[in-house]
């Protein structure tokens, strides 16, 4: 006998929930929850489905590295081969391979700079005064060092 419960989660559309549930950062605990089954429960399908444990897996852990790598990727710049074809005036078709540069992008880096040195590359410097001087000094604390 089918059991229609497992059925649902191994179709697309239930696939589709586990995966966004995952994403969001939802435990098993969780997730067993939204699908109306008890923890147990849970860890068998995933034990004897592997598209149930690939896809809850995949999306809660290895989504966040592929999103950072790609991140680190456009903050760098990088080269993309490009393969096309091209009809001669012969009619020949031709394939052609370009490698086209992918310029940094100044948005990414800051992103990734203030967020994975945030004392280094924060917008707020903090100025304090130094009471001891009388002539004005200012003292800057966490400049970025070069």
């Amino acid at each position: 006998m089918a059991n229609s419960k497992v059925d649902y989660w191994l179709s697309d559309d239930g696939l589709t929930l586990l995966k966004g549930w995952a994403r969001d950062g939802l435990t098993d605990k969780q997730i067993a929850k939204n699908m109306k089954v008890s923890r147990s429960t849970l860890s068998k399908y995933k034990r004897e489905y592997s598209d149930i444990s690939d896809t809850i897996k995949k999306n809660k852990d290895i989504i966040d590295y592929e999103v950072e790598n790609a991140l680190l990727k456009k903050a760098l710049g990088y080269t993309e081969t490009l393969k096309k074809q091209k009809v001669t005036k012969d009619g020949i078709i031709v394939d052609i391979t370009e490698e086209m540069h992918i310029t940094p992008d100044s948005t990414a880096l800051i992103f990734w700079l203030k967020n994975r040195q945030p004392k280094k590359w924060r917008d707020k410097v903090d100025i304090k005064e130094d009471d001891d001087k009388e002539d004005g000094v200012m003292i800057v604390d966490d400049l970025p060092k070069f």
